[in-house]
């Protein structure tokens, strides 16, 4: 078993055994701090693992004389970006603000 292996398996047990991290720690001699760094790069991966999720867009048409693209958010932010953007970019873009 891989050092990586043992710190899942550790994460795991302490995830369903209900207790603090202290007290799983002291139940088994571990270092908090040192499993708070293992819980921290094991949750980096997990979320680095997601599979990549669509975001639902309302495509509507407007006449625009400005040669601008606005992108609003439900969050209220709007994008403002030139027409000459390149479809890829904006895709990449899009993919780094999901």
């Amino acid at each position: 078993m891989t050092s990586r292996e043992r710190q899942g398996g550790h994460i795991k047990a302490w995830e369903a055994s209900g207790l603090s991290q202290a007290a799983y720690c002291r139940d088994h001699g571990l270092n908090s701090k040192t499993f708070g760094n293992w819980l921290r790069t094991y949750r980096d991966v997990q979320k680095h693992n997601q599979p990549i999720s669509l975001i639902p867009a309302k495509i509507t048409p407007v006449a625009s004389v400005s040669g601008y693209l606005k992108l609003r958010c439900s969050g209220g932010h709007t994008l403002e970006l030139s027409t000459n953007v390149s479809p890829q970019w904006l895709g990449e873009l899009l993919k780094c603000l999901d």
